[in-house]
């Protein structure tokens, strides 16, 4: 370990003026963690007092005492309420593992803000928004894809984070890093055309014909049709309306099969929704259930039965499915993964496979929209 100079921490703080700050770990109860620094060297701040650097492959750990109080613990022994990890370069990067818990290592470019609340950690990543993005692709589309995928899929994210900016202001950061905002799980470690395509596409958002950034909504298989935001939140999405999508239809998530026990599937119907599923002339609609378009509910909408609520208590891939029985079980045929509003991921692979541009890929899942510079859209 070693003191660093003024001007390198000048330079930190330069190569870091556009950032996001993201949430880690939120959902999971922390109250003692591991820093490591991958690459790179990090100082080390005790509430405004410097206290500490590490270089690559040091470790110290974090740990909570007393309750408002976080002590690091390593070869010194320091008490502080907030503690700030802050990297030299742009290139420098750490990991992050909660001890005691089943969390993996994750790794992330950027700083670390470590702070306490209700007795547990809050951990904030300030990272900017290329390297942001480009851990969001790799853990949204995963490694080998084509350029333009990636390429449409970081306009879309980056005009999610910049729309939702504020989504956990209340937390003390902007997004968080599960599939509420954006999966963001590591900084992107293996794929150099994600970065190309996130460089290539630097500053383009997707906007409505007013000029104003959308909400991209994106999932990874609409099992052949597009749903209608209202079917999902009960609001309608000029952008997002429904449509055929053939290009999604033989990959790997475009169907799946699951059998749910009658007793359990009807109970469930008759507790939240009072609708008796042993009568015969019920049951004869309910178990020869078929979508051959996606629907909103159940049976029919008079038992107002939202599959959405279905898929919700049963944990399935989709609301798109058909229903039959097969003994004592409820046989689920369905299509698609998850929500269907806006663009289908492995669609977009295909398409990019087959010649389509990114801003064709886009224009193609959202209607009536634009892709602009982010120095010409509206706040």
């Amino acid at each position: 370990m070693r003191s660093l100079s003024v001007i390198a921490l000048l330079l930190s703080s330069f190569l870091y003026g556009q950032e996001m700050r993201i949430g880690l770990m939120s959902s999971v109860k922390l109250s003692e963690i591991s820093f490591q620094v991958g690459n790179g060297n990090y100082l080390i701040y005790a509430d405004t007092s410097q206290v500490d650097i590490l270089s690559s492959g040091e470790e110290i750990r974090c740990k909570v005492i007393g309750g408002e109080t976080v002590f690091l613990i390593d070869s010194l022994r320091i008490t502080g309420k907030n503690i700030r990890f802050v990297p030299q370069s742009d290139s420098d990067y750490f990991n992050v593992k909660g001890i005691a818990s089943s969390t993996k290592i994750h790794s992330y470019h950027g700083h670390l803000l470590v702070s306490v609340k209700s007795g547990k950690f809050s951990l904030v990543n300030l990272v900017s928004m290329e390297n942001y993005l480009g851990g969001v692709i790799e853990s949204e589309g995963g490694g080998g894809r084509h350029l333009e995928y990636y390429k449409v899929q970081a306009v879309m994210s980056r005009s999610y984070a910049l729309k939702n900016k504020n989504r956990h202001a209340k937390e003390g950061f902007e997004l968080c890093d599960a599939v509420h905002c954006q999966a963001y799980h590591n900084r992107c470690k293996n794929e150099q055309s994600i970065k190309v395509a996130v460089e290539q596409t630097r500053g383009e958002v997707i906007s409505d014909q007013s000029g104003k950034i959308i909400t991209t909504y994106f999932y990874a298989n609409c099992g052949g049709q597009t749903s209608p935001a209202s079917y999902v939140w009960n609001t309608d999405i000029s952008y997002c309306m429904p449509f055929i999508d053939t290009f999604c239809i033989h990959t790997r998530q475009a169907k799946w099969e699951k059998s749910i026990p009658r007793s359990s599937w009807e109970s469930y119907i008759r507790k939240e929704f009072g609708v008796d599923l042993s009568d015969s002339l019920i049951a004869n609609f309910a178990y020869n259930f078929h979508q051959d378009q996606r629907k909103a509910f159940y049976i029919h909408p008079s038992f107002g039965i939202p599959l959405r609520d279905l898929r919700t208590e049963f944990g399935l891939k989709s609301t798109y499915f058909d229903v039959h029985l097969a003994g004592d079980n409820v046989v689920l045929h369905g299509k698609g993964f998850g929500h269907g509003v806006g663009l289908c991921q492995e669609g977009a692979m295909e398409m990019a496979k087959k010649g389509f541009n990114y801003e064709q890929i886009a224009l193609f899942y959202f209607n009536g929209v634009k892709l602009m510079r982010l120095n010409t859209v509206l706040e």
